[in-house]
């Protein structure tokens, strides 16, 4: 029943102290202390959540968020020692889900871990009638949280199909930047509007034919963003 964390440092006591401290809430957890290390792990094991440092030897943890999202849609968090707002964006831009800035409080780490495991625990769990959403070219099965475009599928992000879902089942109903970063997000997350700004952007560019003139996921502005099927 115990979650599996793979959790990738190359500071040795960061790891043993977020092992330990994720272990007493029964979470299974893997260690990685280098890049090509995390990937390879990622390829081999099934994880319901990742925490990922961004300077790493043999390959910086930006590169292996990106390599990982080739071929999965598990969540990550990237974990960084510097305070620059460009660090954090460019996580998010490579397929991270969220940031955390060290030095960090594992308080706040195990709440965001928990904050995205159940917002996943909720979605997978849902009984509904199989949803799914036909809108132009795009196939989108809520149930197995999967994309299908021209019979191909493409990879998503947990946030970003999150922000698909939310938007494609409610088209044309425009939501605020705020209102999405607390539905998608949640109201405990400690980032701003230029969160789902990014995300708006990465959809877009995996979903539009032509991401700057957007067909599906369109902006009203000065508003926010609303689906047109």
């Amino acid at each position: 029943m115990g979650k599996k964390v793979l959790v990738v440092d190359d500071e040795k006591l960061i790891v043993k102290g977020i092992r330990f401290s994720l272990e007493q809430d029964d979470m299974e957890v893997d260690c990685a202390y280098d890049g090509e290390e995390a990937l390879e792990r990622a390829k081999n094991t099934m994880y319901d959540m990742i925490l990922l440092d961004i300077m790493l030897p043999k390959m910086n943890g930006i590169e292996v968020c990106q390599h990982i999202r080739e071929f999965s849609n598990v969540p990550i968090i990237m974990l960084t020692a510097k305070g620059d707002d460009m660090d954090k964006i460019l996580g998010l831009e490579y397929g991270a889900d969220d940031y955390i800035t060290k030095p960090f409080n594992i308080l706040e780490v195990k709440a965001r871990i928990k904050a995205i495991m159940r917002r996943n625990a909720k979605a997978e769990s849902k009984e509904n009638v199989a949803k799914v959403i036909k809108a132009g070219d795009l196939k989108i099965d809520c149930d197995s949280r999967t994309l299908v475009i021209f019979d191909k599928e493409v990879y998503l992000t947990a946030k970003e199909f999150d922000l698909l879902e939310l938007l494609s089942f409610n088209p044309n109903k425009v939501y605020s930047r705020d209102n999405l970063l607390n539905i998608v997000w949640g109201y405990e997350y400690p980032g701003d509007v230029r969160t789902v700004d990014v995300h708006i952007r990465r959809l877009r560019e995996k979903i539009e034919a032509n991401p700057s003139e957007p067909k599906y996921v369109n902006t009203k502005w000065g508003v926010g963003y609303y689906f047109q099927s």
